[in-house]
């Protein structure tokens, strides 16, 4: 074979291998985009709803049209997760990823843009509060942050203790979950960047925002400086942008009528990215 005709082969033996892995790319595609139609297309079984109302009794205030999309979606963060039992917790069964899984979608079944939260690859479980060696945020020490009840790292990972899990679960009127703070978190650092900015729409948008919740991030700084009334919302949304962002997603989906009374136009903008309107839940 002359090095012409050798050349000519390896280009074809280029070529058919290349449309070979195109076609396996394809089908591999396909039967993931299958897999989950069927986990969107499923309801919460009997079983999976007394769960849920001992658990995350607020999922019972979802309108019926957004039931079954909660459920789509909790089934895909269930299934399409890696969930790691850590700290000597034995496994996270079905029923925390459940638990787990309900609550991180609430936030997400009113916008298609960030609903499977793409970024998320792993959720980390401890038992309790935990200290960890993981990722870090801020450039904080080991010394300086505690015991921690959860936390969100850039690289696409949640952790979570368990006990804060289920205490903010079924406590859902008091403006505190650690899931929902974390799952906030993590569409904040879609772009690697904790800075209390989610990806928006556009510049009209990002600059809206920008005026709207720094204006009330500055406003709560000053409030929290203030040892007479508490504000309304958890002083501790005033340590950082990033962290007012998670504080709010917390009062949004649990007090929201409060919220939307307190700060009508905080409320607007978290209704506008999340496209939710939590507060006629209640009406």
């Amino acid at each position: 074979m002359s090095s012409t005709e050798w050349g000519a082969a390896i280009a074809v033996a280029a070529l058919l291998a290349g449309s070979a892995a195109f076609l396996l790319r394809r089908a591999g595609r396909r039967r993931l985009e299958a897999e989950r139609a069927e986990r969107l297309a499923r309801l919460f079984s009997a079983a999976e709803e007394q769960i849920l109302d001992r658990d995350f009794p607020r999922w019972r205030a979802l309108p019926a049209g957004l039931r079954q999309a909660h459920a789509g979606t909790t089934r895909v963060l269930m299934e399409e997760k890696n969930y790691e039992p850590c700290g000597g917790l034995a496994e996270v069964t079905e029923e925390m990823k459940l638990v787990i899984a309900a609550q991180a979608a609430i936030l997400l079944v009113g916008h298609d843009s960030h609903r499977f939260l793409p970024h998320l690859k792993s959720i980390l479980v401890y038992p309790g509060g935990f200290r960890d060696l993981g990722s870090r945020r801020f450039g904080i020490d080991e010394e300086r942050r505690g015991v921690l009840q959860g936390e969100s790292w850039e690289t696409g990972s949640v952790v979570l203790s368990w006990e804060s899990v289920v205490a903010g679960g079924r406590c859902s009127d008091d403006g505190i979950n650690v899931v929902i703070h974390e799952i906030a978190h993590q569409l904040d650092q879609y772009n690697s960047i904790a800075d209390g900015v989610p990806k928006l729409a556009g510049p009209a948008d990002y600059a809206r925002w920008s005026e709207v919740l720094g204006r009330g991030y500055r406003e709560l700084v000053e409030q929290s400086k203030i040892d007479e009334d508490e504000p309304f919302l958890d002083p501790y949304g005033a340590t950082h942008p990033c962290e007012f962002f998670a504080v709010l997603s917390e009062a949004f989906v649990e007090t929201p009528g409060e919220l939307l009374a307190e700060h009508p136009d905080l409320y607007g903008e978290l209704a506008s990215f999340y496209g939710l309107d939590p507060a006629a839940w209640d009406q």
